[in-house]
């Protein structure tokens, strides 16, 4: 007869309260993901360019199409967030921001930062492209 060994239970999600750095460490880890895939759409988009007029012209009428724009939308977003998220980390890695307001000050500013940008870069955009 053998015995059974009672485990501890690792801890799970339900266990801990959600804070903002849990989960803008969730969603750097996703926008990480949606690089990979909105990179595919910018080298559909460089390959086309390349391949002469009419290629360049169907990327085009995709990109500048509802569903087009709201993909490249996220694709901006995704680029920025990461990039402040990872600036976030960055600071971690030194040494710095361990502190819970510290922690909360920069989490608030990575998201922030990211969506000021993102919002930043389509109105120049809009302003620069005429509103194509």
């Amino acid at each position: 007869m053998t015995a059974r060994i009672e485990r501890p239970l690792s801890p799970h999600i339900q266990t801990y309260r959600w804070t903002l750095t849990m989960a803008l460490s969730i969603v750097h880890r996703a926008t990480g993901i949606a690089l990979y895939f909105g990179t595919l759409l910018l080298a559909w988009w460089l390959i086309a360019a390349a391949s002469g007029p009419t290629a360049y012209a169907n990327v085009q009428a995709f990109t500048g199409s509802f569903i087009g724009k709201l993909i490249v939308f996220g694709y901006t977003w995704s680029l920025m967030h990461h990039l402040f998220s990872g600036i976030r980390h960055l600071v971690w890695d030194l040494g710095y921001g361990f502190k819970a307001n510290e922690r909360e000050a920069l989490s608030w500013g990575a998201l922030v930062a990211g969506i000021s940008l993102t919002v930043l870069v389509w109105i120049i955009a809009y302003a620069v492209g005429g509103g194509r």
